[in-house]
């Protein structure tokens, strides 16, 4: 390794299907992820499969952010508009930190294969007890598509000019100075 490069840093990565339909057997869209991110040299640290229940949600992300080998979740499905997507209202007001960036680039990689379809998805990201969560939407090309144009890069240590895994030992800086606001 010549001077300047960086070595890859895997990370543990776990996933999560929102649907009240899914099994193992026929969840296209988890499978995904989990195939992308162990070919890109991630762990899969866990994979579960929720109904579309703000609560099961909730359980399991925040347990899942509170485990010290899971680095990033990233969820699939329950961001439309019918009665049952309730995924970004179940972790939105979970997150210390939001990632407008994430929702605005996905729909533009989003706008450019399906047009202003895309306006029906509520993609989102952010931060919960210094763990990256990503809420992507059930198909398996939106999957792709969010792990392809996005993820697959800022979740690689090697990626120029900055990605999210340099900056991951700092995301808990305000735990560790005390809380950090003043009164």
């Amino acid at each position: 390794m010549s001077q300047g490069e960086r070595a890859f840093v895997p990370l543990s990565i776990a996933v999560l299907t929102v649907s009240d339909s899914r099994s193992f057997k026929d969840d296209r869209s988890g499978q995904t992820l989990s195939d992308r991110l162990t070919v890109a040299g991630h762990h899969l640290a866990d994979r579960r499969i929720v109904a579309d229940d703000v609560e099961a949600i909730r359980a399991v992300v925040t347990a899942w952010c509170e485990r010290p080998d899971v680095d990033v979740v990233i969820t699939t499905g329950g961001t439309g508009f019918t009665g049952r997507d309730v995924t970004p209202e179940a972790l939105e007001p979970l997150f210390e930190k939001r990632m407008d960036g994430f929702s605005a680039i996905f729909h533009r990689v989003s706008f450019e294969k399906i047009g202003v379809s895309t306006i029906q998805s509520r993609a989102t990201g952010g931060v919960i007890a210094a763990t990256f969560v990503f809420v992507l939407p059930g198909s398996p090309g939106a999957c792709r598509d969010g792990w392809d144009h996005i993820l697959k890069d800022q979740l690689d240590y090697r990626h120029a000019p900055c990605n999210f895994v340099e900056i991951m030992p700092r995301l808990d800086e305000h735990l560790r100075r005390g809380g950090g606001g003043s009164a």
